[in-house]
């Protein structure tokens, strides 16, 4: 499959006969022993919060390998709304990847589905399930601290750097956690992802999630000025430095370097490995219960991009999820994106990924494309 031609793609995902959820290592090397015997943050708003309160040390949890569950229900998505998936895709003025999972039922309705689009703050999603897996095995918790000092700060989106003085500034996990997936803070998402082991421990938690084609990159700091074509310097986290720097290149130097980080992103994902971690996410198999259900109430919490995919879901409904967005070289932006689990009154889910990888077309136009998504999933739902 060629994923640099647009297409579309409807499938069927025969389910494993049974699924491993957060068993500890020695039980998935043992039923492996009995089996061969027989990958720029969003502008945000609201106030700062505050440093939640100390809780107990959790004790580490161990998950035992569950019975073989029933097969989810094998049936074909609504032919309404491959056509509205179709029309959309093909229809908009750019380069677009669209994914529609029904959670339940596991068909997918796919627009080029498959093709790498760069994440920009989708990516913090990822960040934040590396944290929580980590708190799931002991190794952190969400009430550990963290000092972010000036030599820390990013880039773009940080409100957090109102906070940090010369000495610094410790807050919680659970804080930075928070202003991350909430209000897109870079500097609050990197000073996790450091917690966390830096990049090779989320890429390592989606390998162990048997989660394809998502790429996560190496930080803000060096991707960003990289696909500007500068050169990272502690100096362009200090208030507009950074945009100075960039306006003064030629834009000959800013095309080639855009140019270059679009046609192989180093955080670049397909829509439709996105929405089957969401998936994922929502049946429990990515996190353990307690885990699942503080990132998903995180996610609901969402204040950015309320005009995209959000502002299609009908009354009655409910959307979780992580915005991105990207550098703009005029008439071209980059990384427009929204992810997340769109759910139906009567509890029905659908993970849905709309990801923007470039397009002259403006927003209102964008947001109609994201909008129109969410419509006709509802519009489209039975139980």
């Amino acid at each position: 499959m060629n994923d640099d031609l647009p297409m579309l793609m409807t499938k069927i995902v025969r389910p494993p006969l049974f699924r491993l959820r957060k068993s500890p290592r020695w039980a998935q090397f043992g039923l492996a022993a009995l089996v061969l015997a027989g990958c720029v943050g969003d502008p945000g708003m609201g106030a700062q919060r505050a440093v939640p309160a100390a809780m107990p040390r959790p004790v580490a949890q161990t998950y035992a390998i569950p019975k073989p569950e029933p097969a989810v229900i094998r049936s074909r998505p609504p032919e309404a709304l491959v056509a509205t998936i179709r029309q959309l895709g093909s229809s908009f003025n750019g380069n677009v990847g669209i994914a529609v999972r029904r959670i339940d039922t596991d068909w997918e309705v796919a627009y080029n589905g498959n093709a790498l689009m760069p994440q920009q703050s989708v990516s913090k999603l990822w960040v934040a399930m590396t944290l929580l897996d980590a708190v799931d095995r002991g190794k952190l918790t969400l009430t550990d601290t963290a000092t972010i000092r000036p030599q820390d700060l990013t880039l773009f989106h940080q409100p957090i750097a109102q906070m940090v003085s010369k000495e610094g500034y410790t807050t919680s996990l659970a804080d930075l956690m928070h202003r991350a997936m909430t209000e897109s803070d870079n500097t609050a998402n990197d000073t996790v992802l450091r917690k966390v082991g830096g990049p090779e421990a989320v890429r390592g938690f989606l390998a162990r999630r048997f989660i394809s084609n998502v790429r996560f990159g190496p930080g803000e700091r060096s991707m960003q000025s990289a696909a500007a074509g500068l050169d990272w310097d502690q100096s362009l986290s200090r208030g507009r430095a950074f945009y100075v720097a960039r306006d003064r290149l030629p834009l000959s130097v800013r095309r080639k370097a855009l140019d270059a980080y679009l046609a192989s992103p180093p955080d670049g994902a397909a829509a439709s490995g996105i929405a089957l971690a969401l998936a994922r996410l929502k049946r429990g198999e990515m996190l353990s219960p307690g885990s699942t259900a503080t990132l998903l109430a995180t996610m609901h919490e969402a204040k950015t991009g309320p005009q995209r995919i959000k502002g299609g879901v009908p009354a009655g409904w409910s959307y979780a999820h992580k915005t991105g967005t990207g550098q703009i070289l005029a008439p071209r932006s980059t990384g427009f994106n929204d992810v997340g689990v769109m759910t139906a009154p009567d509890g029905t889910s659908y993970a849905v990924a709309v990801m923007i990888g470039s397009t002259t077309a403006s927003i209102p136009e964008r947001w109609a494309l994201m909008q129109g998504v969410a419509r006709a999933v509802a519009a489209n739902h039975r139980r």
